[in-house]
Order: structure tokens, then C-alpha cells, then sequence
């Protein structure tokens, strides 16, 4: 686990490349490269001094291709080591990120503080990385703790931790479950004792879950993931009494892209789609040679069991609404045949998207696969058997994340598992509807293909819309939405869920949020409009949509109801912004297209205002419900 063994090997000139990363013809494409390997706590800190001795001009680059998030970092440790690690590792989720460290072991004074250097930061979120060290009813772990210093205390401190750095800065915190250390002083008996380390660690981890369940901070479970790698080798005492690092230094790494998981969800930048290889990957053997009875798929082989759990694992993703494809080399009805005759094939046809079986290279196959979806090719993890297939998926779609893999088949899950590619802070309705949605959109786009007009293509979906303004069920997937959405986001702003929570509450904002569903079924909550009062005017501050309802003129819809809403309002007009990215070239336009005029263009940013009394209804083929 802590060599990343899902990721590539080490490039041999790695430290080469971090010397001249400056001089790169494509320098986002080669900080991908770089970061896309499993790379030591040395070249770690090579390749952050390199990224952090860039240009202005270099640094705007990968702003524009990365997402940038500030992270705030407090802890009773010393944490120097890490912070080259969660640079690295953010990277390859596509996040650039940027660290502001507390001094060491100044966790409330740097919280209670309204003018500590965390909160007069402003960071999008901050890590407690608290160990069980950081408690008092853990400082002598090989003791019972008195009366007074038990879990309940700590999780009180905790809590009040959290709830100032909201009050003082607003911003949310990533809280940790706590590892138990290797040693017990009665045996099993610990866990039966209050007063016994490994009792009240398991006390305190039940509360803080609880809690979290109630509010925006986020779990990130290191108790968790030191069990998957054993608490004797996760600590290292004789690090602790030297130098204060909470964990083995070996283990840095994999903590860091634990963390970086959680910061990409943050982000919108966990995958939302795993793209399978068939043969000798969702069953031993290769259906063409091998024929329907040949390969070995089910209970009885093995093997078969094997490939069997690499579906069941495929299947259970496919229920927390990630987006399941085939992309094979074969002939297309070989290639379905084991899904509609074999009786021992847990996964079906119905079961994916789209299905892409054919005898072109599979990264133009993959690049299509992300069309037909209308997703970007960083939302794509691409799982083959054969190595020279991921590494041409690897060298000529470098966006599209391709775990290496075991050669024993039954390991697959589990390293897949262990990437965390599809890790999530929350679930909604609509993540678990995800999945079909998608599907149904290549449904939709196979009829307007067939469609003689584009407005009877809109016409046969039999589109229906409703409006509201942002409420606490919908608060989750708005933020979710706000933090992902790239393409069709005219200003790309960011907001926690706490921001998200003072517009819905704000008298000086107007919020709408809509869901569509058609005759093909609910594409669930689709867009968000922001807007801010400033005198009689309402300046848009956000105003974002799904993909998947892209030039279904949704936005005139929206159009229209937010005029309607100004009107009654009495505001005289609407300002709209576009800030362009590399991703949202696409709404350029957008405010052309409603009737809006472009009265300035400054700080790289276009400026259009409508006046209401000069709208006209656009009037699409959606009906309001």
C-alpha cells in the first residue's frame, strides 16, 4: 500500500524532467505525467519546489487546467514532511493546491483566534490532522485515563475547534477518525474498559461520525486506512519522540492521496465513470478464441470467481450512481454475447451506458465514450488487463486516470479499492439516479440523430421543468453542482456548503434551482442561478447547468422564470459576468443568446446587462410544473 501500487512506475528520468519542467513545450500535460506515478517523499518535495518556483505566467497555466483550492493545516504534529506530498498527490486529482500551515501544535489558539493565520487566510478548508496524541485522555497510552479526561471530552474540544474556525472564517473542516496504537495493556478486555485507550478511541470514533452526519465538515477516516496497512507498521515511536511525525514516514504518501481524495470531492473531481476492458478482465479468457463455454466466469473456477467479484464490485459502484462502459477490442456481437447467453454473468447490457466493442485503438474509443456522455475525459478510469493497452491509453489520453493492475485477477477489487478513484463526501438522490440518467441521455441523442429538426427533437422529449429557490433538501447536490460543473459555469465560482446555506438564507440574494425530466426519465436537479442584490439591479453571480441537458434550451427557460422573478422584485436589470477558462468556452455567447448587451470587457472578464423592460419570452418547448 505504501508504494500506490495502482499507479505507474517512477519515470527513470524523473528528476531530469523536474529540473526542466519550466521549459516544457506542454507544461500541464507533463506535470500530469509527473504527478501520475508513484514517486517517493524525495521526489515529492523535487517536484513541488519545481512547480512552486514557476512563473506567474506558468503558475496562470495550470490555474486554468487545475482547479485551485487553499488548505488549511493544524495539527499536534510536525507536518513539514507532508506538505510536498499533498501538492504531488492533489495534482494527479486534478487540484493545485496551495498550503498554509499553522505552527506546530496550535490548534486552538489558531481556531478561537479570529486573527490567526488560518482565518485571516480564508482557506477553502482546513485539516485537523489530530492524532489520538492530540487528546488528553490518550496522553499515556499504555494508562487508564481518570473520570475526567474520556472521549466525551474530546470530542467536545473537537467540536469547538470546528465550530470556531466556521464562525471565525466560515470555513469547513476535514476531521479525523483516530488510529489505535499497537499496544494493549489487558488484550480483548481493552474494548470492554472505559478508561482504556483503545475503548475510548472507539468511542470517539462512533461520536465523531455521528456528529459529522449532522453538519459540512468532512471525514476523512485514517482509522480506516492505518488497519489496512497495520498499526504496527502506521506508527513509528521512535519518529514521535525525535521529530513529532505522527506516522511512518513510508506511509506519507498514501496519507496524502487519502487526503487528496477528499479535497477533489470537494472539487466535483472524483471520476464518475469506470470504463472496462472484457476479456480476461470481466472474465478469464478471451470470448473470440475461447467461445461462450471457454471462458471462465462464476462459482466453481477460481478464476471465475474472481472476474465474478470484479463485476459484483463493478455492480456496486454502479449503485452509488458511477457510470459503468465497456471500451473492447472485438467483434460487437461476440463482444455481447456472454452478457445475453452466459447464466453466470452478474453484470448485463442494460448494465452500462454505452458499449463500444470494435477494432479501433481504445484511446480514440475512450475519447468517444467521454462524447457520448458529455463528460470530460478526467472524469474517465480506464481498467485493462493488458499493460500495452494502459500505456498507450496513458500516453495519448493523459486526463483519463488508468490504474495499473495485479496479475492475479482476484486482487483487482482490491486494488482498485484502494485508488479511490470514485471516494465521495456525500450521496445524494440524484448520485444514485446518476448512472441511468447518463444512460438515458445516449437514448436522447440516438433520437435526435434521427430527428429531421432540431425543435422536433426538443418537442418529442416532452420536457418538463420545475423552479425553486434554494432550500436545506436540495443544499448538497447545489453544492455539488456549484463545485463540478466546468462546461456550461459562465463564472466558475466555488462555494462550501456553508456559503451555499447563507445565499438560501440571505435577504440580499435570489436563488433558483431547477429539475427537468422528459419521457425518457428525471434528469434530477440541473442547474443554479445565483444572483445578488445591488441597488435595482440583480448581478448574477453564478449561473451554471448539467451536461447533460446542454442545448435543450433549458437556460432561455431559466431566462424567462428569472425575469419573471425580477420583475416582481421590481428590478430594472440584470448584470451577467463571463469568465473565461479553458473549459467554459462553450457559454461564451450565453448572454448574447438571451438578449443581453456586452457593455464592458475588463480584467479578462466580459460584462452584459438586459434591461427588463426590454425582454422578450423565449418561450422553449418545456413545460413548467
Amino acid at each position: 500500500m505504501h508504494e500506490l501500487p495502482w499507479l505507474p512506475s517512477t519515470l527513470p528520468d524523473f528528476n531530469e524532467r523536474c529540473s526542466h519542467i519550466a521549459d516544457s513545450e506542454n507544461l500541464i500535460d507533463e506535470v500530469r505525467l509527473l504527478a501520475n506515478c508513484c514517486i517517493s517523499i524525495n521526489q515529492s518535495n523535487r517536484l513541488a519546489r519545481a512547480i512552486n518556483k514557476l512563473t506567474d505566467e506558468n503558475r496562470n497555466k495550470l490555474s486554468g487546467a487545475f482547479s485551485p483550492f487553499k488548505l488549511g493545516l493544524v495539527s499536534n504534529a510536525t507536518m513539514d514532511l507532508f506538505v510536498p506530498s499533498f501538492i504531488v498527490s492533489a495534482l494527479r486529482k486534478g487540484i493545485l493546491l496551495d498550503v498554509i500551515t499553522a505552527d506546530f501544535g496550535q490548534i486552538a489558539q489558531e481556531a478561537f483566534d479570529p486573527e490567526s493565520v488560518l482565518n485571516r487566510a480564508k482557506p477553502d478548508a482546513v485539516l485537523l490532522a489530530l492524532d489520538y496524541r492530540a487528546y488528553s485522555f490518550s496522553a499515556n497510552a499504555l494508562a487508564m485515563s481518570n473520570a475526567d479526561c474520556d472521549s466525551q471530552e474530546a470530542l467536545g474540544f473537537l467540536k469547538n475547534v470546528r465550530n470556531a474556525f466556521m464562525q471565525n472564517s466560515g470555513v469547513i473542516c476535514i476531521t479525523q477518525t483516530l488510529a489505535s496504537p499497537p499496544f494493549a495493556l489487558a488484550g480483548s478486555f481493552d474494548l470492554q474498559k472505559d478508561g482504556m485507550i483503545r475503548k475510548e478511541i472507539q468511542k470517539f470514533n462512533t461520536g465523531l461520525i455521528e456528529d459529522l452526519n449532522t453538519t459540512s465538515d468532512i471525514l476523512m477516516d485514517v482509522s480506516s486506512l492505518a488497519n489496512q496497512v497495520g498499526a504496527n507498521d502506521w506508527f513509528d515511536e521512535r519518529q514521535w519522540y525525535m521529530s513529532k511525525v505522527p506516522i511512518a514516514n513510508r506511509f506519507i504518501p498514501l496519507y496524502a492521496d487519502y487526503l487528496s481524495r477528499q479535497i477533489a470531492a470537494l472539487r466535483g473531481k472524483n471520476k464518475k465513470c469506470l470504463v472496462l476492458d472484457l476479456d480476461n478482465t470481466l472474465w478469464g479468457g478471451v470470448i473470440g478464441d475461447d467461445g461462450l463455454d471457454g471462458i471462465k466466469i462464476g462459482q466453481g473456477n477460481p478464476i471465475g470467481e474472481a472476474h465474478l467479484a470484479i463485476q459484483q464490485y463493478a455492480a456496486e459502484l454502479k449503485k452509488l450512481g458511477v457510470i459503468l462502459a465497456v471500451c473492447s477490442k472485438n467483434e460487437p456481437d461476440i463482444a455481447r454475447e456472454p452478457f445475453r447467453q452466459h447464466p453466470d454473468m452478474l453484470l448485463k447490457e442494460k448494465d452500462f451506458a454505452v458499449f463500444v466493442a470494435n477494432w479501433e485503438d481504445k484511446a480514440s474509443n475512450i475519447r468517444e465514450i467521454a462524447n457520448m456522455l458529455n463528460i470530460g475525459l478526467d472524469s474517465l478510469v480506464f481498467v485493462d488487463d493488458n499493460p500495452a493497452e494502459r500505456e498507450i491509453v496513458r500516453t495519448l489520453v493523459p486526463e483519463v486516470a488508468v490504474p495499473e493492475l495485479p496479475q492475479d485477477p482476484s486482487l483487482i477489487p482490491r486494488t482498485l479499492s484502494a485508488a479511490g478513484y470514485f471516494d465521495i463526501i456525500n450521496l445524494t438522490s440524484d448520485d444514485i439516479k446518476r448512472s441511468a440518467q447518463y444512460a438515458e441521455n445516449v437514448q436522447r441523442e440516438q433520437i435526435r440523430q434521427k430527428s429531421g429538426s432540431v425543435d422536433a427533437y426538443l418537442a418529442s422529449l416532452d420536457m418538463k421543468i420545475a423552479f425553486s429557490e434554494f432550500d436545506e433538501l436540495g443544499r448538497k447536490r447545489i453544492t455539488q453542482l456549484i463545485n463540478k460543473t466546468n462546461q456550461f459555469n459562465l463564472t466558475t465560482k466555488r462555494y462550501t456548503e456553508v456559503e451555499v446555506r447563507h445565499f438560501e438564507k440571505s435577504n440580499d440574494a435570489y436563488t433558483m434551482q431547477a429539475r427537468l425530466v422528459d419521457r425518457f426519465g428525471d434528469n434530477g436537479m440541473i442547474s443554479v442561478i445565483i444572483c445578488k442584490d445591488v441597488d435595482d439591479c440583480w448581478e448574477i453571480d453564478t449561473w451554471l447547468m448539467s451536461c447533460r441537458v446542454i442545448k435543450r434550451r433549458v437556460e432561455e427557460s431559466m431566462c424567462d422564470r428569472l425575469v419573471d422573478a425580477a420583475r416582481k422584485k421590481g428590478i430594472t436589470k440584470l448584470r451577467g459576468i463571463y469568465r473565461p477558462t479553458e473549459k467554459n468556452k462553450l457559454v461564451k455567447e450565453h448572454y448574447k443568446g438571451l438578449g443581453f448587451s456586452l457593455v464592458n470587457t475588463e480584467h479578462d472578464e466580459d460584462i452584459w446587462e438586459l434591461n427588463i423592460s426590454d425582454y422578450k419570452q423565449k418561450n422553449p418547448p418545456i413545460s413548467i410544473i
